[in-house]
């Protein structure tokens, strides 16, 4: 039964008290409903429906409910044409993986609003094709950040001599190195917090009480070990920031200012990327790096030292090797290579 059929019950099928407890239910109901889908899905479905809204109005098109050639004509058109978006930044033509989106956010609208729509019709269906088939599907991620980058990025940090720039060095030292050893997702980076550490005598546990797999809040462990090299050592970095920044709870890595000043607020999954970006050892090739460089860099280079695929997901938490074996191929191609071994 929908919502709003609760709430269309005339008053004369149940009392005042009833009543009340219904449209309480209702509303709880609708609260959970918003918790199905992670923040940054929910926030992006609501970009894209955004923008197929603005197209159908512009076309003078119904968006809801939606006519599957209206949907297949929205497909192609941004499959193949520069747009101006809903805030009039002109935007180059989508990609695969960005319309695939699009079209699972206009089908979860129709699904909200009680709306049937078949994603599936003959019409939409053989658009995307063609669109797959002429566009390929193949995605160039970001570069890893691989052991050789992470000392050099740990190195060019500084000596801490200015105070200002000593809280920052310390705290991006201690974010790049717990986001690479324990190939954190960049939300998950953000989201740690003093209460989620334990520090044992071989490292410290970190507990992640929610992450992109696991919107249930399961929750899981991961370990974070001791380094051989004291430079390069998450656990001892970690240290250094919760001494020096005198934390006691709360987010564990938190913004700080021009001035040196440190927020009560925790840092954003952008700033992480942002953190990374700036590091003087990526200056003249900062773009092809991203957030998911540490998580991506720790998979990569665990592949490379040659650990097995179960080893590298109960660090990464990942629940199907789809997409280690991407970073494993990326790097299997020059392993026993026979180009390399026919005299060339």
């Amino acid at each position: 039964m929908q919502i709003n059929q609760i709430l269309s019950f005339e008053k004369k099928e149940v009392d005042d008290a009833d009543l009340s407890a219904l449209i309480y239910v209702a509303g709880l109901a609708k609260d959970y409903a918003k918790h199905a889908r992670s923040q940054n899905t929910i926030k992006s479905y609501s970009s894209d429906w955004k923008d197929f809204d603005l197209w159908c109005k512009l076309k003078k098109l119904t968006c809801m409910p939606a006519d599957p050639h209206t949907v297949a004509c929205y497909l192609a058109d941004r499959a193949s044409h520069p747009f101006t978006d809903s805030q009039g930044k002109l935007q180059p033509a989508l990609k695969v993986s960005t319309l695939a989106r699009r079209l699972s956010a206009i089908s979860q609208a129709h699904q909200i609003s009680g709306i049937e729509f078949n994603r599936r019709h003959p019409v939409i269906q053989e658009t995307w094709k063609g669109i797959k088939n002429t566009h390929g599907t193949s995605q160039k991620g970001k570069d890893p950040i691989l052991i050789e980058d992470l000392r050099l990025m740990i190195k060019f940090l500084g000596d801490g001599t200015n105070e200002k720039i000593k809280l920052i060095n310390i705290r991006d030292k201690a974010l790049l190195l717990i986001g690479f050893a324990g190939a954190f997702r960049r939300s998950e980076l953000a989201s740690i917090q003093i209460e989620d550490l334990k520090l044992l005598r071989d490292g410290y546990v970190i507990r992640l009480n929610r992450s992109k797999t696991d919107q249930e809040g399961e929750g899981r462990e991961v370990a974070i070990p001791y380094g051989a090299n004291s430079e390069t050592c998450p656990v001892r970095a970690l240290q250094d920031w919760i001494e020096f920044s005198k934390l006691s709870c709360g987010h564990l890595f938190r913004s700080i200012n021009r001035h040196g000043q440190m927020s009560k607020e925790g840092i954003t999954s952008h700033s992480i990327a942002r953190v990374i970006k700036r590091n003087p050892h990526l200056k003249l090739i900062a773009k092809k790096y991203s957030g998911h460089s540490l998580r991506s860099g720790f998979v990569t280079t665990a592949a490379m030292v040659g650990l097995q695929e179960y080893a590298i997901m109960k660090q990464t938490g990942h629940k199907r090797s789809d997409t280690l074996k991407k970073y494993i191929r990326s790097r299997d191609i020059w392993k026993d290579n026979p180009a390399s071994k026919i005299g060339l």
